[in-house]
């Protein structure tokens, strides 16, 4: 209308009464951060206050992409990859800020880890990092380690003063236990594909997502590949893993009817999203493949799982419906001025509209599905 008139303000009234303006300003304020601006802004980034704003500025466009109707795996991946070069940022400046010695920064590669490590955060997301390394000749894995532990412990500090709140189980590359050498790395996974318990895999399922964010990228590379070999072949781990993936069901009742929680409220992250996403991680590292996005090892795995391509696109459509669910969810929660700390994945079925009630079901039938292939592969 504003167009067709030549009108630059219109004035918004509700029951005859003024409620608000709307300005030609307002319109392209939604275009005001760009993605070009946004990438620079992070690349020259020195100061906390730049990388905090940069960091308020991803929100803020994912926020208006979101409001465009911009798809839910486009969102997630715009996220992730312009949190990667925030992050990468943190990290170079801190190395150099450090002192570090030219030959122990090469022989560095800063992991991400879970939604990162898989190119899927939303806006309610915390850090899971770490760090693996080469030992230099004449040092051993412990001095490197003693070197890097408090760089690692501020980069995660400023990580947090931008909005990525700290874990909360500590798997962050300033744990000891997560900044590790190329080797130690290896025999953790080995400890867990060989003689890890149901409860100790439970807690370990987060690593196999690992990705390199900044650095010497052929460490995990090389932990890649030798993690598709050897966890391909032992099929007491995998039948392990598949086993703590089918302890969490998709919220249906025997009657394909919601099985809430308290406050009448689902969990989509926990009961929506993680089905798919154990499945997806067993299915590729039974088939040997190195994606760490959900969608891709679904369909990179299809083949060797002979799964067909109409049941796997069924399946990845329902993880992104629910994708889109909770990112209006936390969109919605944004709204009544909570801060990323406090959004949660919990939503009231009821207060959905009809259409998308039905949607939900289906997808969490296909979540069904997927457990149920699930079960038949592994004789549960």
């Amino acid at each position: 209308m504003m167009a067709k008139h030549g009108f630059r303000h219109v004035l918004v009234v509700e029951n005859e009464k003024l409620v608000g303006l709307v300005s030609e300003k307002d319109l392209f304020a939604l275009q005001r951060v760009g993605l070009r601006q946004i990438g620079s802004s992070i690349r020259h980034a020195v100061k906390l206050e730049e990388m905090q704003h940069a960091a308020a500025d991803i929100r803020s466009m994912a926020h208006n992409m979101m409001a465009q109707g911009v798809s839910a795996e486009q969102l997630t991946q715009f996220i992730s990859t312009f949190n990667d070069l925030l992050t990468a940022r943190v990290v170079e400046l801190e190395y150099n800020a450090s002192g570090l010695d030219g030959t122990l920064v090469k022989g560095l590669c800063w992991l991400a880890l879970g939604s990162e490590g898989r190119v899927e955060q939303t806006l309610n997301t915390d850090q899971d990092n770490a760090i693996i390394f080469k030992v230099p000749q004449g040092m051993t894995a412990d001095h490197v380690r003693e070197k890097l532990l408090p760089i690692a412990g501020r980069i995660n500090e400023t990580l947090a003063a931008c909005g990525f709140p700290l874990c909360k189980g500590e798997i962050m590359a300033s744990n000891p236990k997560w900044c590790l050498s190329l080797e130690e790395w290896k025999q953790a996974f080995s400890n867990w594909i060989n003689n890890g318990t149901p409860e100790s895999l439970l807690h370990s399922t987060i690593f196999f997502d690992f990705r390199a964010l900044h650095g010497a990228t052929a460490l995990a590379e090389e932990l890649r590949g030798w993690l598709c070999r050897v966890a391909s072949d032992n099929t007491r781990f995998l039948h392990q893993l598949a086993e703590n993936a089918m302890s969490k069901r998709p919220p249906l009742g025997v009657v394909r009817d919601f099985v809430v929680g308290k406050e009448n409220k689902l969990d989509l992250k926990l009961n929506g999203i993680t089905p798919f996403v154990d499945a997806a991680r067993i299915f590729s590292l039974a088939s040997g493949v190195a994606h760490t996005s959900t969608i891709q090892r679904l369909r990179s795995s299809a083949t060797k799982m002979k799964v067909h391509p109409s049941e796997v696109e069924a399946w990845i459509d329902a993880f992104l419906f629910i994708q889109v669910l909770r990112m209006r969810h936390h969109d919605d929660e944004k709204a009544l001025g909570m801060s990323d700390e406090q959004l949660d994945n919990l939503i009231d079925p009821e207060q959905l509209n009809e259409l998308d009630r039905r949607i939900l079901k289906e997808a969490f039938r296909q979540a069904r599905k997927l457990q149920a292939r699930l079960a038949l592969e592994y004789h549960l």
